[in-house]
């Protein structure tokens, strides 16, 4: 019963618009600039240092 509850809450607040969980650090503008870099022959670490991420985050979303 108390994962029916929570499953419909969340449902209802998704309907209202709502969602949960961390905002992303990498938008669609900033992902398109550091494979444009990377293509480039740029370093990962001087990419992740430019556009204020970890090296971790940036290879997460280049892959």
């Amino acid at each position: 019963m108390l994962v029916e509850r929570t499953r419909t809450g969340l449902h209802a607040a998704k309907a209202r618009g709502r969602t949960g969980g961390r905002p992303t650090v990498i938008t669609e503008d900033v992902l398109t600039v550091a494979k444009a870099r990377r293509g480039k022959g740029e370093s990962v670490t001087a990419i992740a240092e430019a556009l204020g991420v970890s090296r971790a985050t940036l290879y997460r979303h280049i892959r």
